[in-house]
């Protein structure tokens, strides 16, 4: 029954999030400055969509279902207005790709002020057919770096620099932007401010808010795939696509933090019902946190080696309960799963990988639970077990007439080999059936 049940929880944790991701569309907010409610989608419609934080797949999802929703309602513009300090590789030429390919005039703004536009964030304001930032922020540092912050070494240094080095050349010179600055800020991770970039043919234009922006780019002309269109940009209807609660809970599972602590959690609820079988809800909860940080590994640029490692934490964990080791075995477990937090994520970018603190907090918290359970179930199985046949031996009885003992609150009969009377104490060193073999107690 206990099986069936935790099935059951799976495969609808299973569903539910089938379901979630299938038919979770983005909210839409509508705000029109006209108090006309009939809205004409075929002219003056401008998207906005907002993209913080790091750039990984659900920041792709968005653009990408933003940019395909435009241009079904023949949008004049999509805005991303942008705030990130950098993002993984796949996301970031996925994103450059669908702007380099899309029928749509689309606007990379650089906002609100303090904003920046850094490591994945160049590339893709480059990819943009208008670039525009607002006061008070910057752009740069698009050089590759190890998962560790460290510079990528010797060959595959060359080779990552240099293919970086194209893509953001090939977006400039699509644009007519300055190239030769792209590629210091691939090579030497070189940041500029707003006022720069533009001075530097970075950017197309400064902007404060997206009015000011609107107002600046209308009658610009911009360059298709299939056509060139100008802007009218004056009289518009906004159409903002907010994130909605189902994107950013994936955008919290995502999160390299979040996936190495689902993935821990859930090894440690099943090591948890390993110890204490028939517990039923650490291994539920273990089950769930383990689903969803699978879900998480897909978006990631996930290292097998890390995950690996943490694996192999686990078994360790397990098998101290199997193998007397003084402790050795969880102190593997520790280094083990410590060493996997810190391989898990192969990025280029040292900020989206596991935070050390967090691997170090959860390394030690998982290991000492799991010692603790180890010591617990150790400690348990030496002692003397209070029922059943091996209950019963060591006890002491006293004797009654017609050589029964009286043990535990009843009469038991009982066989000695030394001549006993009515009143003795004696002890239990064996049973056979229901008669106790007694021994006569010293005094």
């Amino acid at each position: 029954m206990r099986t069936r049940l935790i099935f059951i929880t799976l495969a609808w944790v299973l569903c539910s999030i089938s379901i979630l991701t299938v038919y979770g569309q983005e909210i839409k907010q509508i705000d029109t400055s006209t108090t006309d409610e009939s809205i004409d989608y075929r002219s003056g419609l401008i998207y906005t969509i907002e993209i913080n934080g790091a750039i990984g797949t659900v920041s792709n999802d968005r653009i990408e279902s933003a940019i395909d929703e435009a241009m079904e309602n023949n949008a004049e513009l999509l805005v991303i207005m942008m705030d990130t300090p950098g993002g993984f590789t796949n996301s970031t030429w996925s994103i450059c790709k669908n702007i380099l390919n899309a029928d749509l005039p689309i606007c990379v703004y650089i906002a609100p002020r303090g904003a920046k536009a850094g490591s994945a964030g160049v590339y893709i304001t480059y990819a943009s057919h208008i670039a525009a930032m607002a006061p008070s922020t910057n752009i740069g540092a698009a050089h590759p770096v190890s998962g560790d912050g460290a510079k990528v070494d010797s060959l595959m240094n060359e080779k990552i620099t240099n293919d970086a080095v194209a893509q953001i050349r090939s977006s400039a010179n699509e644009r007519g932007r300055n190239a030769d600055w792209a590629e210091k800020a691939v090579r030497e991770s070189v940041s500029i401010t707003d006022k720069e970039a533009l001075e530097l043919n970075v950017i197309d234009l400064r902007a404060k808010d997206l009015d000011d922006l609107l107002m600046q780019i209308d009658g610009r002309k911009v360059k298709l795939p299939t056509r060139i269109v100008t802007l009218k940009t004056k009289q518009y209807t906004v159409v903002k696509r907010e994130i909605s609660f189902v994107y950013k809970l994936l955008k919290i599972i995502t999160h390299p933090d979040i996936a190495f602590l689902l993935f821990s959690l859930g090894g440690l609820g099943l090591v948890l019902e390993l110890y204490n079988p028939g517990s039923i809800f650490p291994g539920v909860v273990g089950a769930i946190c383990l689903i969803l940080s699978f879900y998480a590994f897909q978006t990631l640029p996930i290292n097998y080696a890390g995950v690996a490692l943490i694996v192999l934490a686990l078994a360790l964990f397990i098998a101290e309960v199997k193998v007397i080791s003084h402790g050795l075995l969880t102190i593997g477990g520790v280094i083990s799963l410590f060493l996997g937090g810190l391989m898990l994520i192969d990025t280029v970018d040292p900020t989206l990988g596991v935070s050390l603190s967090l691997l170090i907090t959860v390394a030690l918290c998982i290991g000492v639970v799991a010692g603790w359970m180890a010591w617990m179930v150790i400690r348990t199985s030496l002692k003397r077990p209070f029922i059943g046949k091996e209950g019963m031996i060591g006890k002491t009885a006293e004797v009654r007439k017609d050589s029964f003992v009286y043990v535990d609150g009843a009469l038991w009969k009982a066989v000695c080999d030394d001549e006993i009377s009515e009143g003795d104490k004696v002890i239990v060193i064996s049973i056979d059936d229901l008669t106790l073999q007694v021994k006569k107690k010293d005094l």
